[in-house]
């Protein structure tokens, strides 16, 4: 599954952000592997003997399960393999795992599964992509045009920043500007510490975005450049380290930066 195809359950945000999640039971093998079934006296199947695995807690937490397709609670698990003789425990097999157990449909994943963000915490790393995004071209291109203003706060409440307003924007922007300690090198309009700030924001989220979600901030950040004219060549290399943080080929952002001139 990848792209914006749905995950199940009903607490999943902004699905079309987010890139495939690896689904099924990777410890199933490790739980158990009973060998030579044999029939008892009422036909039912008994297990003389096999492998079984008893599992212990090393840690908790919250992630995001891919089998109930939300945010649960998770147990950090390693497991000790047994030779059992009709369900007596007798020699030791080794251990295994450690494995990462949803506490609501107890599926196992490998410890990998903790690396993706939760969904709470994935959609605050979006909204703070926009807003760095729509700070940096406005720190390129100027807070003097009403219109660019008008944009950016429509882009960045559309990420979810509801209580943002033109004047924390431009509030934001001056204290940029006067924070000489991070600008005392640099000369133009838009700064290599805000460059940092972008990378910092973006490149930690692009591998959970979908292609069309790494493309969709980047046309936010274009169409705010464009509200007051065409280009200038600051907002051109603020909009290229965009897509470069992004993962986007160079190609692939001047094809972005051109389609965001028509109307939509």
């Amino acid at each position: 599954m990848s792209g914006a195809t749905s995950f199940r359950g009903a607490d999943v945000t902004s699905l079309v952000w987010l890139t495939s999640r690896p689904r099924g039971n990777v410890a199933a093998a490790l739980r158990r592997c009973d060998v030579l079934p044999t029939l008892g006296h009422l036909g039912r199947k008994v297990r003389v003997c096999g492998i079984r695995t008893s599992w212990t807690t090393i840690g908790d937490g919250e992630f995001f399960c891919a089998d109930c397709g939300g945010d649960r609670n998770y147990r950090r698990r390693t497991g000790r393999r047994r030779f059992t003789l009709l369900g007596v425990p007798l020699l030791g097999r080794g251990s295994t795992g450690p494995v990462v157990e949803c506490a609501a449909c107890h599926t196992h994943f490998g410890p990998d599964a903790l690396d993706h963000p939760t969904t709470g915490r994935f959609s605050a790393m979006l909204r703070d992509a926009v807003h760095t995004v729509a700070l940096a071209v406005l720190a390129s291109g100027g807070t003097s045009s009403r219109s660019v203003l008008e944009t950016a706060v429509h882009t960045v409440r559309a990420a979810g920043l509801d209580g943002c307003t033109e004047d924390q924007l431009v509030s934001l922007i001056d204290d940029l500007a006067a924070d000489t300690g991070r600008y005392v090198a640099d000369t133009t309009p838009y700064g290599a510490a805000l460059a940092i700030e972008l990378h910092e924001a973006l490149e930690p989220l692009a591998p959970h975005l979908a292609p069309a979600g790494r493309e969709s901030i980047l046309l936010q950040g274009a169409r705010i450049a464009l509200a007051d004219g065409p280009y200038t060549q600051a907002e051109r290399e603020v909009l290229t380290t965009v897509g470069a943080a992004l993962r986007l080929g160079e190609d692939d952002t001047a094809r972005l930066m051109e389609m965001a001139r028509a109307p939509f």
